[in-house]
């Protein structure tokens, strides 16, 4: 009995966590998942996960893109559109993300 309240609890947990996960995902998102894995984990050792970067460092990075003080011809492109308010939105969301890879 114990074992079964545990598992549920566990299910439910889970399918809250995804929940919140779902309804924060920032509209553009998408730009970031073909490159950066669509949990913010890339498969290609050259690009950078995003998944539990610092938020502020993740904010600085992108407006390096978008001002041209780094510059890599797809991430300068991506940085250039988006809103400021854009920019927090996706630093939040792939801050809170896991890091660890299964």
């Amino acid at each position: 009995m114990i074992y079964l309240f545990a598992v549920s609890s566990l299910m439910v947990s889970s399918l809250t966590m995804a929940t919140v996960a779902a309804d924060n995902m920032p509209e553009k998102s998408g730009l970031c998942a073909g490159c950066h894995g669509a949990n913010g984990i890339s498969n290609n050792p050259r690009i950078p996960n995003l998944a539990g970067q610092k938020r502020d460092y993740l904010i600085r990075e992108i407006n390096d893109y978008r001002k041209g003080e780094r510059i890599d011809p797809m991430m300068s492109n991506v940085a250039k559109g988006l809103s400021d308010n854009e920019i927090e939105e996706l630093a939040e969301y792939f801050s809170h993300m896991d890091s660890h890879v299964d």
